[in-house]
């Protein structure tokens, strides 16, 4: 088969490093990719918001998958011209993909079909959210309704906080379009997990758990980022959690898609909240997490490639899933001063002499400098990835490859899974 993979984060590294192992797989190729992706696929310059360009690529080269990796082009209804193309992706329609592509949209979802979230509001008007939030009090949360690259929702301690927040969105236009609304909602107190299924249209099949960590550092703290780390399974999830959270989230969620006629397909990644009242919904993301993927797929004992065309077929019912009993962490290094202002193009070395045994190098954003050498390109740069018998194994292989790594100009948490194995996990 030859596959397309959209996206040049370490989510698409990982699924980029999967897919080539599979025996299914004769060409891939990743549109744009990175420098650590050029090693598995042959990365083509086409950025991953260029539908037409991306349409026409799969044209010429007959590609018989895509499989769309970020939000932005699935928001923008890449799948849905790659279909009227006669083209196989692996992604929702945009239609489906509003679940995370409109924060009001999903709440709206919840509320009509009674899925467990927290209360909210939704508003246009500055004055009428204040008001709102001062109603209401601190902490709350506030939320631009689109897709803001990550930096879109404020966990406000303070009534002034939201109200900044808010300000930021309705009246300095600071995300754009995607901030001419805002969702505030009450803040909801417990552990947080992350959930994924793959979906099929009707057919929800659960994956592996996994935890991450957003604070941009060590004990929980500095602003939220895309993901500093994380780690498979979630100690937080059982078998019983995990039949409550199908039961009264994600397949009550499959069905109302379906009944509202934006039947939805590929994987639905559910950001939970485990409240004394039970689990609850904080937001649906409609592709694989980054960077829960990454420890997804090293736990993956089953073939990808299978795997993504049984849900673009609607033959998930048919299959089971087969995991690693390894544990896996992987661990974020970043460019320093993300997710504030940071520097690109500062070098990095020693990345071959970090990977070894359990170890896999996952880019995330880098590119190759002049001489071959890596460059850093982006905020989140490197997702080290290990898997070892325990969390504390998986840890030790982790650390160990941060240490071994030469650049000077990035920083990590260095807390990643730390309570999951102390525990003894």
């Amino acid at each position: 088969m030859k596959v397309l993979v959209v996206g040049s984060g370490g989510r698409e590294h990982a699924l980029c490093w999967a897919i080539a192992a599979s025996p299914l797989c004769d060409r891939l190729w990743c549109a744009p990719g990175n420098a650590g992706i050029a090693r598995d696929a042959e990365c083509v310059a086409i950025a991953a918001d260029d539908v037409e360009a991306l349409v026409a690529f799969a044209r010429e080269q007959a590609v018989d998958l895509v499989v769309v990796g970020p939000e932005q082009p699935l928001v923008l209804g890449l799948v849905d011209r790659l279909e009227e193309a006669g083209i196989r992706a692996f992604g929702p329609s945009a239609a489906a993909a509003a679940l995370e592509g409109s924060k009001g949209f999903l709440k709206d979802l919840c509320a009509r079909h009674g899925s467990p979230t927290a209360r909210y509001r939704r508003f246009s008007d500055a004055a009428e959210a204040r008001a709102y939030v001062r109603q209401q009090g601190a902490p709350i949360v506030v939320k631009a309704d689109g897709l803001a690259a990550g930096k879109g929702v404020v966990v406000a301690a303070t009534v002034e906080e939201a109200e900044q927040a808010i300000d930021a969105a309705l009246v300095e236009g600071s995300f754009g379009s995607a901030g001419a609304e805002v969702v505030v909602e009450e803040f909801l107190s417990g552990p947080e997990v992350s959930f994924f299924a793959l979906v099929d249209g009707k057919t929800a099949l659960p994956l592996a758990t996994a935890q991450d960590h957003k604070r941009a550092y060590d004990n929980d703290e500095g602003p939220n980022t895309g993901g500093m780390g994380a780690f498979s399974p979630s100690p937080l999830v059982d078998e019983d959690l995990q039949r409550q959270v199908m039961d009264e989230i994600v397949l009550p969620t499959v069905r109302a898609m379906e009944q509202e006629g934006r039947p939805f397909r590929g994987v639905l990644y559910a950001g939970l909240i485990l409240t004394a009242e039970g689990p609850k919904l904080l937001e649906y993301n409609v592709r694989f997490g980054d960077p829960e993927c990454q420890v997804l797929m090293m736990r993956l004992k089953s073939d990808l490639l299978t795997t993504l065309i049984a849900c673009t077929d609607g033959s998930l019912d048919s299959l089971t899933l087969r995991w690693r009993d390894d544990k896996a962490v992987v661990v974020v290094m970043a460019a320093k001063g993300y997710p504030g202002a940071y520097r690109k193009g500062t070098p990095i070395r020693g990345l071959d002499e970090a990977a070894g045994e359990g170890v896999v190098i996952f880019h995330a954003g880098t590119t190759s400098g002049p001489d071959g050498g890596i460059l850093a390109n982006g905020g989140r740069v490197l997702g080290v990835a290990a898997h070892g018998s325990t969390i504390v194994e998986a840890r030790r292989r982790a650390y160990d490859a941060v240490d071994r790594i030469d650049w000077p100009d990035g920083f990590c948490r260095r807390d990643i899974a730390i309570r999951a194995a102390e525990a003894g996990r």
